[in-house]
């Protein structure tokens, strides 16, 4: 049985793409064994492939990623592996010297157009070490896929690197489960946002944009860089009974959250590449949880809601006109986007993109 030796830098819990490839490789006779780390507030894992976590002495910085690299890099070694897989650039260096020593293949998947996060676009030092790696490493590879469209065709230009693309999409939902939300309301539409609470985010925007909003309320879930001070927004600004939070909440539970919203929204900014060809799995979540989305004017968003017709564009980021165009959507009668939505769930599913990735894995170079 072939060994994939599956490396990331998240504690595991929440990384449902990383789940999946890893679940999906098992249940095709793939031996799996996926790396991360161990933070003290992490909570016990329950998978059906091995895992192995570090607990490291730092956990921020360039300490971080040293450290992180060097005890990954011998794990690499001692684990005997068939086929490296190295999510992100934060493990690629490791996996690309093992793999050179061992004479194993190596896969990388590009979550994120990593050196154009927002945390480095302004921190060209840092930036410059991160694309000094990319540089040194992408071009050589023969086996990539990523996220996006977008972010394929930005390695293709500039590497002349071929990168498959893998959607970053949940299971199919053919029977929903929904549960209510765990806080007290009248008939007031709910708006959900889930995912990273950090910069870039669109969530100060939407924040500003419940001062205009009546009979709704605005549902955050996750945790982020900004999490305090976006509290700290709504606690200026009053809103704590139009703005609740609910923290991180396991894949599941939010599974069964989603449906209970009227509206999911993704409105991420225009700063950097890596927002800008995004295509974030929330909104593939939102889909299959079938309720309607509004979005950034962002290429492959766009393309993904126009093309099914699941929801709206914003028009503008000013949260008046945001307010307006939730409102007007809100008030569509119930079942507007029933169809669409029932179609872009049947299409926008892992079982779908799985084969896609069984074949990369099949084909290896």
């Amino acid at each position: 049985m072939k060994r994939i030796v599956v490396s990331v830098t998240n504690d595991l819990v929440t990384d449902q793409r990383v789940h999946r490839i890893c679940t999906t490789l098992s249940q095709n006779n793939y031996e799996i064994i996926l790396i991360g780390r161990q933070f003290s507030n992490s909570k016990t894992l329950q998978r059906k492939y091995k895992t192995h976590r570090f607990k490291l002495l730092f956990n921020k910085g360039a300490l971080f990623y040293a450290e992180y690299n060097i005890r990954l890099f011998f794990k690499l070694l001692s684990s005997k592996p068939t086929i490296l897989l190295a999510n992100d650039l934060d493990t690629l260096f490791a996996n690309f010297i093992a793999s050179s020593i061992l004479n194993k293949k190596l896969v990388y998947d590009s979550h994120e157009l990593f050196t154009e996060v927002p945390e480095l676009i302004h921190r060209p030092f840092i930036q410059n070490i991160w694309l000094t790696i990319e540089k040194f490493i992408i071009p050589k590879l023969k086996n990539c896929y990523t996220v996006s469209d977008s972010i394929a065709k930005y390695y293709f230009k500039k590497y002349g690197t071929q990168f498959s693309i893998i959607k970053n999409v949940p299971y199919s939902k053919n029977k929903i489960i929904s549960k209510p939300f765990p806080f007290k309301f009248r008939k007031e539409k709910i708006i959900i946002y889930q995912g990273a609470i950090n910069k870039g985010r669109g969530l100060e925007l939407m924040i500003e944009t419940m001062l205009f909003l009546k009979h709704s309320i605005l549902v955050i879930i996750g945790s982020g860089d900004i999490e305090n001070k976006i509290k700290t927004k709504i606690l200026k600004l009053n809103l704590e009974k139009k703005v609740k939070f609910m923290g991180r909440v396991t894949p599941n539970e939010l599974q069964k959250l989603t449906p209970s919203a009227d509206l999911g929204i993704s409105l991420e900014e225009n700063i950097g590449l890596n927002y800008r060809f995004a295509l974030p799995n929330k909104l593939f979540d939102y889909i299959q949880a079938k309720i309607p989305v509004l979005v950034s004017n962002l290429p492959e968003i766009k393309k993904i809601v126009e093309k099914y017709n699941v929801g709206e564009i914003i028009l503008s980021r000013k949260p008046k006109s945001i307010a307006n165009q939730i409102n007007s959507l809100l008030k569509k009668r119930d079942g507007f986007y029933d169809k669409s939505l029932q179609i872009a769930q049947k299409e926008l599913n892992w079982e779908n993109e799985s084969k896609k990735l069984i074949k990369i894995y099949k084909n290896l170079k």
